[in-house]
């Protein structure tokens, strides 16, 4: 069989004209293997190593082991370069000192990368990282009158790239943690790449050479032309290569040649694969028991087709830099969180459930469950599972990246950013995330874990409630029983958010939910933290501390100095709403669909009172 595709592929490379290029015929390059790293072939449109082809304001020079490229007069050695988006990481080339005795970074420019009048922009990953950097004051400057460049980027990190300041990248986090060393960090952050996407729209020439390589042609320019036009070349017509004697056949014939030799080639390729398509399902077979246990778990529980994408692991390290500590954004209890950038572009959150730790059973059971749920609910403040990844190195989700922090963050360290206006609307959709899960999805679910770290605060401050690791469905489970509405279960959560009654009793309910949303509540009104240990131990938990203040008719001693006179009639509403939910007794708390209505009430007749 081998030998018959051969003579028959032999036989089509005979009657096949050859088209060749103009500038790929000559496009050759110093390289001795002909080749650029990190182009495994020639380079493609917009690069080119040969003059008068592909873009005149991207002529790459081929070098071993990296090759080089000039953007704007700034030069750069070229690490890495992807087909599918057209982006490269670029690595720039060693600056001399500014002046003596200003401190060496051979790395960082004298001045901004600016990538304006190209069709390339600094990608979102590169701008985000470049977005938390604060100097901490007073920052350690050193001669400003001699290395002037260097104390601007000392004050204003972001500067390096001008792009990056046009985006919503832009710094924003006051409380972020400061660096005493900038360039340093910087030094570091420019060795290991910038990476550049490239937007043919920012360039009329990318206009004119979409049209040019839809006609089959080649991009390219005049290179003896000072303006270097924009010139298209052609596919020849007929090769050379052709043999004579075929040309003397007449179009009939070779349409019957061609035809019968197409039909033969077609027939060989089927059988050669359904012989493959055979063989690699006997080893799937074979191996079905040596599969991952969790993925034989998942699959299991809910059809492949309803589950999200699998990601593999080493795409998920490579968009986070291999796991870079720079690039971690937040820690969980049973592993880290990490900006990523997927392969499409998206900037996506990746959480890194380690399988060696002390907890691997409980992680790993974690993971299937916030899979499982996640996967059959849909709700518009529900952060959503992009994907996951069953790898031996790890357990990895993939979801929503939420740039603008959780409501922890802005309570508590971010003093005076929410009005109570915007409070009041965090409160009633984390609400209805409530009342979704309890009485629109079937079974219910119950979070088991809702604190003001797992609400998620986008741009526009709306909401997204997020980690389902805890969740359990109300429904018979191995030895549990929910016979009468609930679920036997060892008690867990967060510290402070943690259901009295269901502690004691070890039944999990849905009121559950609604005591640890009242205390999300008491935060929202207090700003005061769930849990503080250097209150009195008495009043450690925000639940004891606000109940006994609302008992003795003090509540005005709790609540948040940053509110008005006009939001104390809805601040105290709301305290009463609280003041239910976290009730000792879970038959003394509303349920979500009150707290709904009531929350709702609230924001009426504020709204009302405004006006």
């Amino acid at each position: 069989m081998s030998s018959s595709l051969f003579i028959i592929f032999l036989f089509l490379s005979i009657f096949t004209p050859c088209n060749t290029q103009t500038c790929s015929s000559n496009n050759t390059n110093t390289n001795p293997n002909n080749l650029c790293p990190p182009f495994t072939s020639h380079p493609p449109f917009p690069f080119s190593s040969t003059p008068g082809c592909g873009h005149p304001s991207f002529h790459i020079t081929c070098s071993s082991p990296h090759s080089f490229i000039s953007i704007n007069n700034l030069s750069f050695s070229i690490l890495s370069y992807n087909s599918n988006t057209s982006s490269i990481t670029l690595l720039p080339h060693p600056h001399p000192t500014p002046h003596p005795n200003c401190p060496s970074f051979p790395s960082i420019p004298t001045r901004s990368i600016n990538l304006s009048a190209t069709p390339f922009r600094v990608s979102a990953a590169t701008c985000s990282r470049l977005s938390f950097l604060r100097p901490c004051s007073p920052p350690s400057l050193p001669n400003c009158s001699h290395c002037p460049s260097q104390c601007h980027l000392i004050k204003t990190p972001s500067h390096l790239f001008p792009d990056c300041r046009s985006t919503h990248h832009s710094p924003q986090y006051s409380d972020s943690p400061c660096l005493t060393d900038i360039l340093g960090f910087l030094q570091q952050f420019l060795n290991k790449g910038i990476q550049l996407d490239w937007d043919q729209s920012r360039d009329p020439y990318f206009t004119n050479c979409t049209v040019c390589r839809a006609n089959n042609g080649t991009c390219g320019f005049n290179s003896s032309s000072q303006n270097k036009p924009f010139l298209c070349f052609r596919y020849r017509s007929q090769s050379t290569l052709t043999p004579p004697w075929i040309r003397k056949f007449k179009p009939n014939k070779m349409a019957f040649f061609s035809t019968v030799i197409a039909i033969t080639s077609l027939l060989l390729l089927i059988s050669v694969a359904t012989a493959i398509l055979r063989s690699a399902r006997s080893k799937a077979s074979s191996a079905a028991t040596q599969q991952d246990p969790t993925t034989l778990f998942l699959h299991h529980h809910r059809s492949a087709s309803l589950l999200p994408p699998v990601f593999t692991y080493d795409d998920l390290a490579a968009a986070t830099h291999n796991f870079d500590p720079k690039w971690k954004i937040g820690d969980g209890g049973f592993g880290s969180v990490y900006l990523a950038q997927l392969r499409d572009g998206r900037l996506a959150a990746v959480k890194y459930l380690h399988r060696n730790h002390s907890s691997a059973a409980f992680s790993t059971k974690s993971f299937c469950n916030e899979i499982l749920i996640l996967s059959s609910i849909h709700h518009a403040n529900l952060v959503k599972l992009h994907g996951y990844c069953s790898d031996p190195r790890g357990l990895l989700l993939v979801y929503d990246y939420i740039p603008n922090g959780t409501l922890a963050e802005h309570l508590h360290h971010r003093k005076g950013s929410l009005t109570w206006q915007v409070r009041l609307d965090i409160a009633l959709q984390t609400a209805l995330v409530m009342e979704y899960l309890h009485f629109s999805v079937v079974p219910p679910v119950v979070h088991r874990d809702i604190t003001s770290s797992n609400i998620f605060v986008e741009r526009d401050m709306r909401i997204k409630v997020g980690d389902f690791g805890l969740s359990r469905l109300l429904v018979v489970q191995d030895t549990t029983s929910s016979s009468n509405g609930f679920v036997w279960t060892g008690p867990q959560g967060t510290p402070g958010y943690l259901d009295p009654d269901y502690h004691r009793s070890f039944r999990l309910t849905e009121k559950s939910d609604v005591y640890s949303f009242g205390v999300v509540l008491l935060e929202l009104i207090s700003g005061k933290k769930a849990v503080d240990q250097n209150r009195d131990k008495r009043e450690m938990a925000l639940a004891d501390l606000v109940v006994s203040r609302i008992q003795m008719g003090q509540l005005h001693q709790v609540l948040d100095p940053v509110f008005k006179l006009g939001d104390s009639d809805g601040v105290a509403a709301v305290a009463e709403l609280a003041f239910r939910c976290v009730a000792a007794d879970k038959d003394d708390r509303p349920d979500s669909r009150e707290v709904v209505e009531e929350l709702r009430r609230v924001r009426s007749r504020t709204a009302a009172a405004k006006e």
